[in-house]
């Protein structure tokens, strides 16, 4: 690769600056807004791949791409430009010599600069010469700390250590070490005290490498960089003054988060060992007597892929009638159960699939560099190709296969599996909409095109329903259309432990609608007491989903251990309690791009104790989560954040001050959760199910602040679970400020949408059971009171 030094202004703009590098490249640098800055280096002037499909800062992107001079959806504010600087209301850049880039910020417009970054001043920028690779270098600072990147095993701070970007299917990895694995998220954050935060999004789908430490070169001052296999060097620079702003940053740039109907957030069942066994059909009408027997509430059922099996292996869109004799009475009685049916389907046909040849004559998969026939890789049992979706043949043929195959059978719902696309002939060619495009450059993207043309399939078949997805590979811009969770996890204490670390490191890259395979995936039956700890951790995760492929055939069940039963019915109705607390964190990740599961130091920046918390996390902004996760634990340790109001411990009712270490006793029964003081905190009493029409009674748990005073507004939301209008009005919104102090604490609430929710009236109840005084609402009968009486402007 060659060092890239000389550099002269090109052109200077009323938004950006434009140098000419080495005589030949071409470095633009755009200001998009205050806090958002783009730095592009074309080779010889012009794009390696022209388009993206990641970034969606206005709605959704082309079917073909988004072209990557598009400017649509962005401020582009006028600036302070000359020759070697540009200045923004917060960000300052300055061009050195030889080429570098100085950052420097500030969070009032007339306060002064802070040194912010800095490019490697030794050698910043670097192309192939005789190929297509990239990377930026920049300075490492000591003080500066890393987190981000997506999915990645071991620490949530991520400096000293270096990661790969290439997605596999890593059944059974290590969730303290293993890289790469099923994501790419070319996203990282950098901290540094005094100056805030910086976002660094290089939006590439190649292969590549971030290094925040790991590497060590005598010629460098200490280092870290980027690098990419191919494609270009196209850099979205956020800032904000904390880690959260520019995590909501990262959210909205690449278009949000996708809003799911609210069964979504229910207990969703799955294991291999049903849809593998030869009675399949049985098994699964066997599952649904047990939750009636047991009476555990469950909204969904994910089929693993046994049901496309002949003779062993798997075949997308194939039956097994053998297996499923009757699946139109099988999804007629889980949709009588309430129980909603996922179904997994696979990019990859196998070359004897009964449909193969007819898709080869079709040209719906993507074609051997070599011989442009049909390319053929290993695929699970046997030898298979992969559809391109960047053919609009192909994306029509499986919204087909989807539709008549699930749709049409009662199966509303896609898990979209195995999309990580392990294909190694890099120059494997795929049709680009027109324009060919080989796979090395765009790999992650077709488990994304996959995913979204199921949602389109879906979207179509029901309009007026909102979809529900899940995929497993994702690059940046799949949480527009599904949830993800962890893939293929080893079942054992440590994989319990590791995989927090690793869902909040995809909480702060922008991916919000997460979970893990509760139980563990891959390995060995869990054993009663680890089994129990993963439910009571994965209850408070937006996806919910006991998953399991048991080296001895069994499934991870909630019944598995008669001993353990009441507990883990205990815990999963726990989930359900907190129901309308978990959608309304849904409501605002897809409102206000905020984040469910957050490390604690995203609330409380300025508490240095939360600064290496990274087995607890707060869902939402007012329950922190203090899992049990270790072996044989008889207590817990938790940090309580230093917040005024101090901290209730929900299953005691006990108030705790903030800013200390408690160290609290543990039996099989403990859950430990505490809820922040002044906060109000909706709960759903005796719901069996997460559907607005199963709900139970409704009650508003009012948790003082103590020692201090002030007012503080919890928000509430309500919809009917599914109608595609429910962002336009059809909801429920409710403001509810709860006043605490030394006088009696206070509570009103004002409502705005014109859904009516069918509870009517609520409970208003004191955690500490403490007298309350509700504002301008009549009492109907001791606590409870009519859910409606402050409504405000429909919005």
């Amino acid at each position: 690769m060659k060092t890239l030094c000389n550099w002269r202004l090109d052109e200077s703009g009323p938004n950006g600056l434009s140098l000419r590098i080495e005589r030949r490249h071409l470095l633009r640098i755009e200001v998009l807004d205050h806090d958002l800055v783009r730095v592009r280096l074309l080779r010889d002037g012009v794009w390696r791949l022209d388009r993206s499909w990641s970034v969606a800062p206005q709605s959704d992107v082309p079917w073909e791409g988004r072209a990557r001079d598009d400017l649509a959806g962005f401020s582009c504010p006028k600036i302070l430009t000359d020759d070697a600087t540009l200045e923004t209301n917060h960000l300052r850049l300055t061009v050195m010599s030889p080429l570098a880039l100085r950052w420097e910020c500030r969070i009032e417009p007339d306060a002064p600069w802070r040194h912010l970054a800095e490019d490697r001043t030794t050698g910043a920028f670097m192309l192939g010469r005789r190929d297509n690779r990239v990377a930026h270098f920049m300075h490492r600072f000591p003080d500066e700390r890393y987190f981000g990147l997506g999915e990645k095993a071991g620490p949530l701070e991520r400096g000293g250590r270096r990661y790969e970007m290439r997605n596999l299917d890593a059944l059974g990895y290590d969730a303290r070490s293993t890289d790469p694995l099923y994501k790419h998220i070319p996203f990282s954050i950098t901290e540094r005290p005094g100056a805030g935060a910086m976002g660094l999004f290089y939006d590439n789908l190649s292969t590549c490498w971030f290094d925040l430490g790991n590497e060590l070169d005598n010629y460098h001052a200490p280092f870290r960089s980027w690098r990419a296999e191919d494609g270009d060097l196209d850099l979205y620079l956020s800032w904000a003054p904390d880690v959260r702003g520019v995590v909501k940053r990262q959210a909205w740039l690449t278009g949000g988060t996708a809003f799911m109907p609210r069964w979504g957030l229910g207990y969703s069942a799955s294991s291999m060992a049903y849809t593998d066994a030869p009675d399949a059909q049985e098994q699964m009408h066997g599952f649904l007597e047990r939750l009636r027997t047991v009476e555990i509430p469950c909204d969904s059922f994910q089929m693993s892929s046994g049901y496309t099996s002949i003779n062993g292996k798997r075949y997308v869109f194939n039956w097994n009638t053998a297996k499923f004799p009757d699946m139109a009475g099988l999804a007629a009685d889980f949709a009588a159960e309430d129980v909603e049916l996922i179904a997994n389907i696979k990019p990859v046909m196998l070359d004897d699939h009964p449909k193969y040849a007819k898709a080869v004559e079709q040209g719906l998969f993507l074609n051997d560099s070599e011989t442009g026939q049909s390319e053929v890789s290993a695929f699970w049992d046997g030898q298979g190709t992969h559809l391109d979706f960047t053919n609009p043949d192909t994306v029509r043929w499986w919204q087909d296969n989807v539709t008549t195959a699930l749709l049409t059978q009662g199966i509303g719902s896609t898990w979209n599996d195995n999309n990580e696309y392990e294909v190694w002939d890099d120059g494997a060619r795929a049709k680009g909409f027109g324009v060919p495009i080989e796979i090395s450059q765009i790999r992650p993207l077709m488990g994304l095109l996959m995913t979204r043309a199921s949602h389109g399939a879906q979207l179509a078949h029901a309009p007026d329903k909102r979809p529900y997805l899940i995929s497993r590979c994702a690059a940046p811009g799949t949480q527009r259309y599904a949830q993800t969770w962890t893939g293929d996890n080893r079942t054992n204490w440590d994989t319990l432990r590791w995989n927090i670390p690793m869902g909040l490191g995809l909480s702060l890259s922008g991916f919000y609608n997460i979970g893990h395979d509760v139980g563990g995936f891959a390995g060995p039956r869990p054993e009663p007491e680890l089994f129990l700890r993963w439910v009571q951790n994965g209850i408070f995760h937006p996806r919910f989903t006991i998953h399991s492929w048991n080296d001895d055939n069994t499934a991870n069940e909630p019944w598995m251990y008669p001993e353990i039963t009441a507990q883990v019915r205990d815990a999963i109705r726990l989930r359900y309690r907190l129901l309308p607390y978990l959608y309304t964190q849904l409501y605002r990740a897809v409102t206000e791009h905020e984040p469910i599961l957050r490390p604690l130091f995203l609330d409380f920046p300025d508490d240095p104790a939360c600064r290496d918390a990274q087995f607890e996390f707060m869902l939402g902004p007012d329950l922190l989560i203090a899992s049990v996760i270790e072996q044989g634990a008889k207590t817990r340790q938790v940090y309580l954040p230093d917040w005024p109001g101090g901290w209730w411990q929900l299953d005691s009712a006990r108030w705790h001050p903030g800013g200390q270490t408690l160290e609290i006793p543990v039996t099989l029964d403990s859950i430990p959760v505490f809820v922040r003081g002044g906060s109000v905190l909706p709960l759903s009493e005796n719901t069996t199910r997460a559907t607005p029409d199963k709900e139970g009674s409704r009650v508003l748990l009012v948790c003082p602040a103590r020692g201090v005073g002030g007012t503080i507004t919890s928000w509430v939301y309500d919809d009917d679970g599914i109608a595609q209008d429910a962002l336009s009005g059809n909801h429920c919104l409710a403001a509810v400020k709860l006043t605490s102090g030394d006088a009696q604490p206070a509570l009103d609430w004002t409502l705005s949408g014109r859904y009516a929710p069918g509870f009517g009236q609520v409970e208003i109840r004191s955690i500490d059971a403490q007298p309350l005084l509700v504002r301008g609402l009549p009492s109907a009968s001791g606590q409870m009171h009519p859910y409606g009486g402050l409504r405000g402007a429909g919005k």
